[in-house]
């Protein structure tokens, strides 16, 4: 979950795995899988380190096997 404020000042709780995209125009616009949109007043880069920091947490930090011809 990563911390969040509305526009109007108050602070959420957001879980960071819904989050399909994010974009600023100019309010920064979540949006969620469900296609749901959230407008934060965080800034586009503040919250996509704040969900870098949180999958880096939960252990989802880029963990994957390189796959192709390696010479074996």
């Amino acid at each position: 979950m990563i911390k969040l404020t509305r526009l109007n000042g108050e602070f959420f709780m957001l879980n960071a795995l819904m989050v399909e995209q994010i974009q600023s125009h100019p309010d920064t616009t979540i949006t969620l899988v469900n296609g749901k949109k959230i407008v934060v007043k965080d800034a586009e880069s503040e919250v996509v380190r704040m969900a870098t920091a949180y999958f880096q947490r939960i252990g989802l930090n880029g963990c994957y096997k390189k796959t192709g011809d390696d010479g074996e």
